[in-house]
């Protein structure tokens, strides 16, 4: 299928607090992403790139040792194997996130 609403997509908890949905092709993907009030994301990498646009709320992310207050209409790049973590400083926060290459732990089977 190449039309998707959202909404009615299925949904998994990577982290207390944190929820996703996604939509895939070959070598792209966009995750959909809920994180609760006070939810945090802990440092971590990974060999994705990965590029965040905060819909709503608002997030202290971290990139690689530098901090930054984001919320709605910010965007943040994070190359491939760069330290980064995230906590909700008001929220719910929405995220909407696109990676190459497809991250298959966030392929979810309905």
């Amino acid at each position: 299928m190449k039309f998707y609403k959202i909404a009615e997509l299925p949904h998994k908890e990577v982290l207390q607090g944190i929820t996703l949905k996604s939509v895939h092709l070959q070598n792209l993907m966009v995750t959909f992403v809920t994180l609760e009030p006070g939810a945090v994301l802990p440092e971590h990498s990974h060999e994705h790139e990965q590029i965040s646009v905060v819909i709503s709320g608002t997030l202290r992310f971290s990139l690689e040792g530098e901090e930054r207050i984001i919320s709605a209409g910010h965007v943040v790049c994070v190359p491939a194997n760069a330290l980064h973590g995230a906590e909700v400083i008001e929220g719910p926060c929405i995220v909407y996130d696109s990676w190459n290459p497809v991250r298959a732990d966030y392929i979810i089977k309905k």
